[in-house]
């Protein structure tokens, strides 16, 4: 861009003397004779060119005339051509970075080296200097200043030079009118003259980049002086532009010595009050954009640019500091809240239109709908990558930013709590006005899983460092939570796995680790979030099945109802797609895995009563407990544990076939838990780990034609070669024969549904060897100690059997009859007078006395089939239970009415037919 200016280029050899008068360098001699004497006798004049200071002297010195014979002329003529020069040459840098001039003159006169194609060209300015038409030092800030005011400078933009050929980006360069955007390029322009210029013309250039910087921090102070430019959007603007192109390193050196500046001088405006409203404007352009549009990876990365700035993170997370703390749906409305509202998920529940996911789905092939959730799996792996980044930058940025997320965090999950309750379930008009989104929790926990992952590995030593006693803390100040790093409040109102000992005392921690600060806030964020999004899937399920079969019985008649049905179904549908995609990303999926599994593995040497800083074998029988920390666990641990592992039974499968390791860590936790009342409390909590274990055993159903069978492989071998099969089996009758009586008021029909899973896990122990010989072992015990004051474990479990056989074969018949009187009913035509509500309501009621029916039914067939394969053979023969019916010693009565029901049990089935 430099060159060497000449005499030849200033002026033309041949009209010197009509021309040197024009010249606006003239005004700088005492007189015309002067600049004419000058010009005559200059050879040669240096300006920045990149050469070396030796060639730039050289340059003047051959510049004197050498028959001059006063040195003393000599030595002044040489300081004024070099002040000359050296002004000249100023003149040109100035004008090269900032694209202004004051010289308005016939561009055919000035030289082409050094000079921009284009700059604009501040009258104003050059008439306030009485027609100075160069600039320097002393002027520049004033023309800087000049310059930005200008709203349209592209219509003051003027030629520099001869060249008259079409130059767009010197055009759209100059006359740029967005002062940011025109400062940082000044900027950047100043750069590159500094490692151009010689050493004199250095502090020249170096000035000129500070201009650029201070009058940067200038615009962003007293943004209302610059009319009609919003310089907040402008900063943002430059951010994306750098983002989505490769200069992104350049704008945050720019930008890191203007919020240096900020910070020295905030009497007109504080840092914060210039950082809030850039702040608004990507709040407002994000909270809109979709999982899947590109431009949202953009504004992360500025997001994450945020974190990673000292005195920008800080600011953000004051900033993101809800109105109100105690209400759950403003921490959704804060900058954060917004991102982490981005997902897949319907954004107004229930309504589909212009939902950009699994629209019309009855009309797109399996194979699309795979393609389309592959697509979302792909970008939330990005989303979650770039969510995970931001949290862990703004946890290292420093103990202030760590202390505001943290707190951020805490007060979210308080103020949320109530997502779990059964009430807001059942009032989604409500639910969503209180509190934070499903996409919100999905996103937030997939984030905080990968905070988890370093610790995330069953036999990590850090694990250990896990101070349950964290969770019995009550309201701290917020002096005492940045001390003691505690900042989730709330959790002394939570339900332990065991009640504290009135003996044991509690030893609170001075300060608690962050691993265990994130496991409580990662545990309960899944179980606010993730366990509602399964049992919204599992009911969305069942719905679809129920609307299918309606919808093809209503196939046959036509009309406005199968219509209406049709749309129902479709609608539900991309509900359920929408759903099942965003809780079934593989990374996030495993992510989880690795937690709970490890989760499983502290929960179970907290049973053992290690509180060493080493893993210790578990070995049976199990020692008693003394001041264990299990009573300060809260229920959710193993509540999320559980859920975990049923949603991917029903939901996706392959994961539980390619984690065999972590199998077998959660079946040491259901076999140390299940059946131990000890340990865990809750016989609810215990009976859900049947169904846990149910869902991680290897399972072959019927499936329909052609239907692939999945691989079961790696589940089979975790299961038969469990080395605590024979505590795992006895667990497994405990639990059946506790839930007899758990206290709760709906107990009696609850038992059913919790024995449901067993009889399928009693049946594969049954063809596994050394299952089957440890429930013999017990069954051995029974016949033995038949007389005993408290019965033996295996004979209450087989009179339980019994009681629940007769119970359900007796119930399904009555719902048989019911359903045989409704039909009769219907039959006749008795219901054709009836008003449409009447009519409705015995349809209704056929319809849930037939599915009441078909339950009895088949929980009755299960449970005489695992009676029937218990007892059944012949005394003491191999592989069957040496304890027949005839020892279990029920009276005469009930043995009467098990041989009736057996007998009937056939017939019962076959009257059942579709209805049931």
């Amino acid at each position: 861009m430099s060159g060497i200016l000449t005499g030849q280029e200033m002026t033309d050899q041949g009209n010197n003397n009509q021309n040197i008068s024009q010249n606006p360098f003239a005004a700088l001699f005492s007189s015309l004779a002067d600049a004419k004497q000058f010009a005559s006798g200059q050879k040669q004049c240096p300006v920045d060119s990149g050469e070396s200071q030796s060639e730039s002297d050289n340059s003047v010195s051959d510049s004197i005339d050498d028959n001059d014979d006063s040195v003393a002329e000599i030595s002044r003529s040489f300081r004024s051509r070099q002040e000359l020069c050296e002004q000249l040459n100023v003149n040109h840098m100035i004008q090269r970075i900032f694209l202004i001039t004051l010289d308005n003159s016939d561009p055919s006169l000035r030289g082409s080296n050094g000079i921009p194609p284009r700059c604009v060209y501040l009258e104003e300015v050059a008439a306030d200097l009485d027609g100075q038409d160069w600039l320097n030092m002393d002027t520049i800030e004033q023309a800087l200043f000049s310059r930005l005011l200008l709203q349209e400078p592209g219509n003051h933009l003027i030629y520099m030079t001869s060249c008259s050929v079409v130059n767009l980006s010197a055009d759209r360069d100059a006359g740029e009118k967005r002062a940011i955007p025109y400062l940082y390029a000044c900027y950047c322009r100043a750069k590159e003259e500094i490692t151009k210029v010689p050493e004199k013309l250095l502090s020249y250039a170096v000035h000129c980049k500070n201009f650029t910087v201070s009058n940067a921090r200038t615009v962003l102070l007293t943004p209302e002086i610059y009319i009609s430019q919003n310089v907040y959007e402008q900063l943002l603007d430059l951010l994306l532009e750098a983002v989505r192109g490769a200069q992104f390193e350049e704008v945050v050196e720019f930008l890191d010595e203007v919020i240096a500046s900020l910070l020295a001088d905030q009497e007109v405006r504080t840092f914060g009050e210039v950082m809030v409203p850039v702040f608004d404007i990507f709040q407002g352009r994000v909270k809109d954009l979709d999982l899947c549009q590109l431009l949202l990876y953009s504004y992360l990365e500025i997001l994450l640019y945020f974190s990673r700035q000292k005195d920008i993170s800080k600011v953000l997370m004051e900033h993101i500091q809800p109105k109100d703390p105690n209400s759950g749906i403003q921490y959704q409305k804060t900058l954060l809240g917004a991102i982490l509202n981005i997902s897949c998920l319907l954004k107004t529940p229930g309504v589909v239109e212009n939902h950009g996911f699994f629209l019309n789905p009855s009309r797109s092939s399996p194979q699309e709908m795979k393609v389309q959730e592959s697509n979302i799996h792909q970008f939330m792996g990005q989303f979650h990558d770039k969510l995970y980044q931001i949290l862990k930058n703004l946890l290292q940025q420093s103990s202030e930013t760590r202390h505001l997320l943290l707190s951020w965090l805490g007060g979210c999950l308080q103020a949320n709590m109530g997502r779990a309750k059964i009430w807001a379930n059942q009032m989604p008009e409500i639910f969503f006005q209180m509190f934070a989104s499903d996409a919100f929790f999905l996103n937030l926990g997939a984030a905080l899983l990968k905070l988890c992952q370093p610790f995330s590995r069953p036999y990590s030593p850090k694990l250990l460092t896990f101070n349950p006693t964290y969770c019995l803390l009550k309201e701290l100040s917020e002096e005492e939570q940045r001390n003691r790093n505690v900042h989730a409040r709330g959790l002394d109102k939570e339900t332990c796995l065991i009640p504290v000992p009135p003996q044991q005392t509690v030893e609170f921690a001075q300060s608690y680790s962050l691993l265990t600060e994130n496991l409580i806030l990662t545990q309960l964020t899944l179980y606010l979030g993730f366990h509602r999004l399964h049992d919204q899937m599992v009911k969305m399920n069942q719905s679809l099945h129920r609307l299918q079969g309606t919808w093809r019985d209503t196939q046959l008649s036509g009309g406005a109802a199968a219509a209406e049905l049709r749309e129902q179904f479709e609608r539900l549908m991309t509900i359920y797609l929408s759903t099942k995609a965003a809780t079934t990303q593989l990374a996030m999926l495993q992510n989880c895995l690795n937690l709970q599994a490890s989760c499983a593995t502290l929960l179970v040497q907290l049973s053992l009563g290690n509180q060493g800083s080493e893993h210790i074998p578990l070995i049976f029988p199990l020692p008693a407990l003394e001041n264990s920390l299990l009573c300060f666990v809260p229920e959710f641990f193993a509540e999320n544990i559980g859920d975990f592992f049923i949603f991917l039974r029903r939901f996706a499968d392959e994961v539980l076939e390619s984690s065999a390791e972590s199998l077998e860590h959660v079946l040491t936790f259901i076999t140390v838990f299940m059946g131990n009342v000890d340990r865990m409390k809750n016989p609810h909590l215990r009976a859900k780990l049947a169904e846990v274990l149910e869902a991680v055993m290897p399972h072959m159903e019927t499936l329909s034609p052609g239907a692939v069978q999945p691989i079961m492989f790696q589940r089979q071998r975790v299961f038969s070669t469990y080395r605590h099969a024979p505590q795992l089996a006895e667990a497994l009758i405990t639990v059946f024969v506790d839930i007899e009586f758990t206290g709760d008021p709906h107990q009696f029909e609850q038992k059913f549904n919790y024995r449901r899973p067993m009889y399928a896990i009693l049946k594969y122990m049954w063809g596994e060897e050394s299952y089957r010989e440890s429930i013999k072992r017990l069954a051995d015990y029974a016949s033995e100690n038949l007389e005993a004051m408290n019965p033996p474990l295996f004979l209450r479990f087989l009179n339980l059997l019994m009681n629940d056989a007769i119970f359900l074969l007796d119930e399904a018949i009555q719902y048989l009859s019911k359903i045989k009187i409704l039909q009769l009913e219907r039959d006749r035509g008795e219901w054709d007078s009836l008003a449409p509500d009447a009519r409705r309501e015995k349809e209704s009621s056929l319809q849930m006395f037939g599915q009441l029916g078909r339950f009895h039914n088949i929980m009755s067939n299960e449970t005489i089939g695992t009676l029937a394969f218990l007892t059944s053979g012949k005394r003491r023969e191999r592989n069957q239970i040496p304890l027949t019916m005839d020892q279990i010693r029920p009276n005469e009565e009930l043995r009467q009415q098990i041989m009736k029901w057996l007998a009937d049990h056939k017939q019962s089935n076959q009257q059942m037919g579709p209805s049931g």
